[in-house]
């Protein structure tokens, strides 16, 4: 790749240290354009070593009711892809090093032009994409454009997922591989650690890519629990609901809610740092 590699860069910085890496999700525009951009920025101050910006959507089928609730705020406070990418150029003048993924579902992409999109979101400092309803033997509409624009294409993997299905997902898969580590929408029951371990191992034999897991995770001590055997601990739901909870009666931003949210994030980023004695 000709760009950066800011992916590649934070794995290996952390491995160095014998650490693994917090994921944070939010939604782009989530209560609002003004608070989104100060959470966005708060992030890796408190801890978080990638950013997963949620492209608000009005079918997230994947997503439970808070991640729902979100791209409700967010869509109705007026955002959209394009603002989304401008979040992005945005947080881009402060931080160059912070990976950011862009979460979300294809629609969007293919309402805005998938070759003009890859275009615009390398542009504005997006380092990869995961595509929930996009699957390899369907995304031809955007592979080739991503590729082209030095994006990642972040590949989902279930855990249902056998080593035949295995390895045509992960082929041309780049960043990092994210485990669903239940079965289910985003936020509900969390995976048992030696069950988790067993399918990472399995996906391991496909590829050296880092492994990141998700859907289930919310507290610090299962971010820890999950950074002893994976690369990546991902938190989206715990966070979200942190947000909404800071919210006035009248829907609108508390004053403590960013201070609130950077310090649930810090929280987490301190217990998969120090999980492995790192």
């Amino acid at each position: 790749m000709s760009r950066t590699d800011r992916i590649g860069a934070r794995f290996a910085a952390l491995k160095a240290k014998n650490q693994a890496a917090l994921a944070a999700f939010v939604t782009a525009g989530d209560p609002d354009e003004a608070t989104s951009r100060a959470i966005l920025a708060a992030l890796p101050h408190a801890g978080a070593d990638i950013v997963e910006l949620g492209m608000p959507f009005s079918d997230p089928v994947a997503d439970g009711p808070a991640i729902q609730l979100a791209s409700e705020r967010a869509l109705a406070a007026g955002a959209s892809l394009r603002k989304t990418l401008a979040m992005v150029r945005g947080f881009r003048t402060d931080d160059r090093e912070t990976p950011i993924v862009l979460m979300g579902y294809f629609n969007p992409i293919y309402s805005y032009g998938a070759e003009t999109f890859a275009t615009d979101a390398a542009a504005a400092g997006v380092d990869g994409l995961i595509i929930v309803d996009l699957p390899p033997e369907e995304d031809e509409d955007l592979r080739p454009f991503a590729q082209a624009a030095g994006l990642h294409l972040v590949r989902l993997v279930t855990p249902t997922s056998d080593e035949a299905r295995l390895a045509k997902v992960l082929k041309g898969a780049g960043g990092f591989v994210y485990h669903v580590a239940v079965a289910g929408i985003t936020g509900t029951k969390a995976a048992g650690i030696e069950e988790l371990s067993d399918a990472l191992a399995v996906v391991r034999r496909h590829t050296t890519l880092p492994l990141a897991v998700g859907f289930g995770i919310r507290t610090p001590e299962q971010s820890a629990a999950v950074a002893r055997v994976a690369d990546a601990a991902v938190v989206g739901t715990a966070i979200v609901e942190r947000i909404a909870g800071g919210l006035g009666a009248d829907g609108r931003a508390g004053p403590g809610l960013i201070d609130g949210v950077a310090a649930s994030v810090r929280a987490l980023a301190e217990a998969v740092h120090g999980a492995r004695g790192g």
